[in-house]
């Protein structure tokens, strides 16, 4: 299948991996509605590169921990540039074990990780025009699978996506497709730096490339609609150790 035309919505496109997505999608040849928060300059500078990619990219500020603003994403995309695939690509992620996650931690992670992706699954789904297909992929990470102690709002929010992919896929099918695509060592933290003794668990012992990322976005974007519910690891193995 070919992305050339379609539109695609990617949360938390302005920076990041986000960010990388929303280049590699314009460049297969599909227009972007950039959802950003806060990094308004990142997201004009982001919309300014697809321009120049000769791909449509558009500019929706929205904050995902607002479920009122989540729902009024989709209501701001005109019916003339009807959907093809939603990203739900941002989310939040903060060090914090058992002992350390309060109340208002705990919310924040579920709003942004796992709320945010539910309301716009909805949305998008009764936004697809009777008879087109649509598609759905969630950004994972390997501890949504195999949650440890660490990060434990996180992780949590995580493997609850994980699970609400699997219902989705079927409650959404034929017509929309709903995959994940779980990360593990490929960007370090936005607090952190590129630690490899990170890499001591990981079989691949080495850090994947943003291009990789890419290419297994365009793979669930462009490849077979008999693949959902799927949950691709592209971790070099960790979730296996």
């Amino acid at each position: 299948m070919s992305l050339a035309g379609k539109n695609i919505l990617i949360t938390g496109a302005a920076k990041r991996i986000g960010h990388y997505l929303a280049l590699a999608v314009s460049q297969a040849g599909a227009n972007v509605f950039i959802h950003y928060h806060r990094s308004k300059e990142e997201a004009i500078q982001l919309q300014s590169r697809i321009f120049a990619q000769g791909r449509e990219a558009f500019l929706i500020q929205a904050d995902l921990n607002e479920p009122y603003q989540v729902i009024g994403i989709i209501k701001e995309i005109p019916r003339s540039k009807p959907l093809f695939a939603l990203i739900n690509n941002a989310s939040i992620f903060e060090n914090l074990n058992w002992r350390d996650t309060d109340l208002s931690a705990w919310e924040r992670h579920l709003k942004i990780n796992l709320t945010a992706p539910f309301l716009l699954s909805q949305a998008f789904a009764l936004s697809i025009p009777p008879g087109h297909e649509g598609r759905i992929i969630n950004i994972l990470d390997w501890r949504a699978l195999r949650p440890g102690a660490d990060h434990l709002p996180y992780s949590i929010s995580k493997a609850g996506l994980a699970a609400l992919t699997r219902s989705l896929a079927l409650a959404l099918a034929p017509h929309i497709t709903v995959n994940g695509l779980a990360l593990g060592a490929i960007l370090p933290p936005s607090d952190g730096s590129m630690d490899d003794r990170l890499l001591q668990f990981v079989p691949s012992n080495r850090w994947a490339t943003l291009e990789e990322v890419g290419q297994a976005i365009l793979f669930l974007l462009e490849g077979p609609t008999y693949i959902t519910g799927e949950i691709i690891n592209l971790d070099g193995g960790r979730h296996l150790v």
